[in-house]
Formats: C-alpha cells, sequence, structure tokens
C-alpha cells in the first residue's frame, strides 16, 4: 500500500534527514521549503517517489495552498511540521518584522497544518503528526532566544493538549513532539548564533525522533544529556534557571 510522508523544511538538517529516513522506510515523500534547488537535490537521491513543494511557510496562504494540494490524497499518513528558526538578540533589539515572521513560521503554519490535517486523519482515524519542537520548549524561559523559546513552548503545549484530546476520543491519530537540544545543522547560521556545547548529529535526531513517533511517544527528546537536562529545569529554582540561561545564551553570540 503506498504512504507518503509530508516533511516541511526538507531542504537540510533534521527535515532533511527525516526524508531520507522516511525513505529508507518505504514512504514517498512529499519535500517542502523555500529553497527549490534543494529539495530537487533531495528527490533525486531518494529511492521512493519524491514531489517537491516549494512555498514559504511564514504566508499564511502558502500553508493553506500546501493543504489544498494534499487534502484529498489518502495515501498521506505522515505529517512532520519541521520547519522553523530562531534569532538570537534582546528581546527590544531584535527586529519586529524578524519575530513575527518567526511566529508565522514557527506557532502559526504548525498550528494551521497540523489542524487542517488532523480533520483528514481523524476522519481516516490513522495517521501520524510529527511537531518538531525544542527542548527550549520545556524550559521556563530563554533570555537573548525569548521568543524562539516561546514559540517551542508554543508547539509543546498545543501538541500536548491535542494527543489528549485524541485519546478522549479514542482516535488511532498519534500527534506528538520533537523537543531536541542543539543539533548540527544551519540553525546557528540563521539564528546567528554560536553553540558553546556540541550537538548531536541531525541524522541521528531524525532517526531517533521517526522511530519513537512511530512507537507513539509522546514527547520526544534525543540524547541522554539533554534528558537529565530537562529534568534538572524542573527543579531548579525559576529565577536561577533564567540568570543561568541567560549566561549560557550569551556564550552564544559570535
Amino acid at each position: 500500500m503506498k504512504r507518503t510522508a509530508i516533511i516541511t523544511g526538507a531542504s537540510s538538517g533534521i527535515g532533511r534527514q527525516m526524508a531520507i529516513d522516511l525513505d529508507l522506510r518505504g514512504f514517498d515523500t512529499v519535500l517542502v521549503a523555500r529553497r527549490g534547488e534543494r529539495l530537487q537535490k533531495l528527490a533525486s537521491e531518494l529511492r521512493h517517489n519524491a514531489e517537491v513543494f516549494e512555498c514559504d511557510l511564514s504566508q499564511e496562504q502558502e500553508c493553506f495552498r500546501l493543504y489544498e494540494a494534499f487534502r484529498d490524497r489518502e495515501d498521506v499518513l505522515v505529517l512532520i511540521n519541521n520547519a522553523g528558526f530562531g534569532q538570537l538578540g534582546f528581546f527590544d533589539e531584535v527586529p519586529l518584522e524578524r519575530e513575527l515572521d518567526m511566529l508565522s513560521v514557527n506557532v502559526k503554519s504548525v498550528h494551521i497544518l497540523t489542524k487542517l490535517f488532523l480533520k483528514d486523519f481523524m476522519a481516516r482515524d490513522k495517521g501520524y503528526i510529527l511537531n518538531v519542537a525544542s527542548s527550549a520548549g520545556l524550559m521556563p524561559g530563554g533570555p537573548m532566544m525569548s521568543t524562539y523559546y516561546a514559540t517551542k513552548a508554543y508547539v509543546k503545549s498545543l501538541t500536548l493538549a491535542v494527543n489528549e484530546e485524541l485519546a478522549q476520543k479514542k482516535s488511532r491519530v498519534w500527534v506528538c513532539t520533537l523537543c531536541p537540544g542543539p543539533v548540527d545543522t544551519e540553525f546557528n547560521e540563521v539564528a546567528d548564533c554560536s553553540f558553546s556545547i556540541s550537538g548531536i548529529s541531525a541524522e541521528y535526531c531524525a532517526k531517533y525522533a521517526i522511530r519513537k513517533m512511530f512507537e507513539r511517544q509522546l514527547v520526544i527528546v534525543p540524547g541522554t544529556g539533554m534528558k537529565a537536562g530537562v529534568a534538572a529545569s524542573r527543579i531548579i529554582p525559576t529565577r536561577l534557571f533564567l540568570k543561568a540561561a541567560n549566561t549560557f545564551q550569551t556564550k552564544k553570540i559570535k
């Protein structure tokens, strides 16, 4: 039976590796991003059918265009909302337009696509939605990356609530969230920062996430070190955590 996965932000990093992993699992893929040339190159490297869908998810109408293109495709079994970016800097200094674009990509596109495809998946009583958040979404907050942390907290909170609603309705559709720590991707370049600790590889993160999604894990945190960090953040007093986070984030400044 034909199975298709839609992956946003598939032109690089975690999204690219997720497309590769799903292809190896026998899925056809829909590769979504702004950079069409990169998507075409990736499509040519995959074994199974790969469709390229070039669009800018910071534009609301583009989210609806993506949905309309695949809403009637019953073979679509997986949606991965991976597109997103961050920005380092003081809240009062980061350009508002940059933050509004971030909110549109990290929050609005995830909300729109999750809601629309979820209804179709529920009608068929099957399907998986993986919303890529961040370990940032599990923390009290992130000085120097305040908007990014807030967007990822939104994604995490939304996903957990929807998952419980599906359980109450006894739906077989599964919605989960990926919350990785630092990953070796283009994130640093886009956010104009440099991590002070080494990250896991995008390949490892993607493989781990896909496996745990199909195992129906709700919150997916790759790496034992990051799991310990998330656990510690829950017991450290908020003010102390924020001071420590500010010190850590400041070290990212190039």
